[in-house]
Parts: structure tokens; C-alpha cells; sequence
């Protein structure tokens, strides 16, 4: 009776009642019973609606943020590491850029420098070319030439050397067989093998844009074709200078192919480039430990960088040298 006392305080007539309709039908009770948990339950459902869709808002940004704040620092980790380290230097230059430029612009780098010399440099001027192909790729695109800072270390060896015939392996775009032609006496020679055949039409118009076609000759395949070659072929009875600048792998083998077909004489100078970097420790190992030559090591920089490298010059002091 006690769950039913509310009942009796609207008079006993009126409770009688009351009892005698809630036990013949008890549902008006079980739905006063309801209806203030159904209103209270209604009014804290839009609060519970409320509070987790304000969480997984929250939830939302801090991820956004987190990977905003995470994206930036990647960034400039990133940047810094291609800063200072020179592996992810090169990385960058020759596979990320070079790619994403060559996309854009439907052109390879080595075409776009072709473009640079023939809009900037004055026609027959070999040393306008040189400049050119210097502040182009100093400032817009790295590219493998030997550069002017180890170009100064090259250009003295041939005055000191003053060949009648030289020798260049790899010509790449020119640069070098341009700096070394240049510096030619009349008459002298330069025999440069190339064994890309996308380098070797650009090379050859930067060298006529440098006038000096008629100094230099490009002869497009591999070094250990065609140095056997040289004598019957080309007419090359010895090599007075070799600029080494190709595959590094190769510096030692077509040094000793150079020996083996008879092409150096006593006083041949061989300069070789990246001695660092990317280096050519075979060709060291294989020199310095050869009484056959006498080396000499000009430390420098990576082309167009402040990066350590070097040029090793080795002079031939003939097949019986002790």
C-alpha cells in the first residue's frame, strides 16, 4: 500500500476509486512511472549528442594539427639534410628535380644548358661559353661539368703540358673539351669520347658555338671500344695529355688499356676529376702504388659546391720506370 499512498490524499471516496481502477488496470501507473525517466532521458540525449561530436572534433584537429606540425618539421629536417649532407644533395638535384623540371618542361637539363649558351654567350667566344655554362648551373641547375674553381686546376695542367694530342674521356655537354681547346696550340688536337648519345649532338653545338670545332672531335661510344682503336683508326700514335671525367669505375681500367696499347708516352699526363667525390679509389690505389707514374693531388671542390674534392694528376714516366 505504501507504493500507492500518494492516492489517498485526494479524499477516501475519491482514493477507493483510484485503488480499485489501478488494480484492474495497472498500466496508468507504469506510465506515471515512465514518463519522468522517458524526460529526463530526452533532455540528456542532445547533451550526450553534444559532448561526443565536441570530442571527436577535438579528436579531428589534434590529428590535422599533429600532422601539420609533423609535415613542417619533416620539411625542415628534409631541407637541412639536403643542406648538408651530399648524398641528399645529389639525391635531390639529379633524381627529384631534374625529373620533376624534365616533366614540366619536356626538355632534359642538358638541353636546357644548350638553350642558356645559345641565347647568352657570344658566338666564337670560348670563354663567354664557359661563363655562361657556369652562372647556369650555379644558379639554376647543378650539372657534372668540372666547373670553374677545378676548371682553373685543369687549365694550368695544359699550359704546363702544352699537348699535341689529348685525350678527354667523357665530354658530357663540352664544358671541359671547350676550357681544354681553348688553350690549344695551332695544329693540336682533342679526341673526346662520349658514349651517351643524348650528350653528344648537345656537346658538339656548344663546341661550335665556342668556335672550336675544328680543334675537337667527339667520338661517340665506350672508352674500351674505342681506345684500341685510336692508332689504326684515328691516327693517334700517343697521347701527350688524358683528362679522365667519365665513369669513375673506368678510370683505372682504360688507364691500364691506355698502357697496354702502347698510347702513352714518357711525360703523358693524365689529370683525373672526382677524386673525392663520387672518388675512384682503384684508380688511387692503382697509381700511387705504380712506379710508373708520379702523382701530385690538387684538393678543391665539388663543382659548383662547398663540397671536398680533388684532382689527382699522374705524369707516365714510361714502361721501364723503377
Amino acid at each position: 500500500m505504501g507504493k500507492y499512498a500518494g492516492w489517498w490524499n485526494v479524499g477516501p471516496k475519491a482514493g477507493s476509486v483510484a485503488l480499485q481502477i489501478a488494480a484492474s488496470d495497472p498500466e496508468p501507473l507504469k506510465k506515471l512511472n515512465r514518463e519522468p525517466a522517458a524526460s529526463f532521458w530526452g533532455q540528456l540525449q542532445p547533451l550526450c549528442f553534444f559532448l561526443l561530436f565536441q570530442m571527436i572534433e577535438n579528436y579531428i584537429i589534434t590529428i590535422l594539427v599533429s600532422l601539420g606540425v609533423g609535415s613542417i618539421l619533416l620539411v625542415v629536417a628534409l631541407v637541412k639534410l639536403v643542406k648538408t649532407n651530399i648524398h641528399a644533395t645529389m639525391f635531390w638535384n639529379e633524381i627529384v628535380l631534374e625529373k620533376i623540371t624534365n616533366f614540366v618542361m619536356d626538355q632534359s637539363k642538358e638541353q636546357r644548358i644548350l638553350n642558356s649558351v645559345s641565347y647568352n654567350a657570344v658566338k666564337g667566344n670560348p670563354q663567354s661559353v664557359l661563363d655562361c655554362i657556369d652562372k647556369y648551373c650555379s644558379k639554376c641547375e647543378w650539372a657534372m661539368n668540372v666547373g670553374d674553381e677545378k676548371g682553373l686546376i685543369l687549365d694550368k695542367t695544359v699550359e704546363e703540358t702544352d699537348p699535341s694530342v689529348v685525350l678527354e674521356l667523357g665530354t658530357y655537354c663540352g664544358y671541359s673539351a671547350v676550357r681544354i681547346a681553348r688553350l690549344l696550340k695551332p695544329k693540336a688536337r682533342l679526341l673526346s669520347i662520349e658514349f651517351n648519345s643524348e650528350f653528344v649532338p648537345i656537346a658538339r653545338e656548344i663546341i661550335e658555338i665556342a668556335g672550336l670545332n675544328d680543334k675537337v672531335t667527339i667520338l661517340e661510344g665506350h672508352s674500351e671500344d674505342i681506345i684500341p682503336q685510336l692508332k689504326k683508326k684515328y691516327e693517334v700514335e700517343k697521347v701527350d695529355f688524358v683528362f679522365l671525367d667519365h665513369w669513375k669505375e673506368r678510370y683505372a681500367p682504360d688507364t691500364i688499356l691506355l698502357e697496354e696499347c702502347g698510347l702513352l708516352r714518357k711525360g703523358t699526363v693524365i689529370l683525373a676529376d672526382n677524386i673525392i667525390y663520387p672518388g675512384a679509389p682503384e684508380f688511387i690505389k692503382y697509381i700511387r702504388s705504380n712506379k710508373r707514374f708520379e702523382c701530385t693531388n690538387y684538393p678543391s671542390h665539388l663543382e659548383y659546391m662547398q663540397v671536398e674534392d680533388s684532382m689527382e694528376k699522374a705524369v707516365y714516366l714510361g714502361p721501364d720506370a723503377e
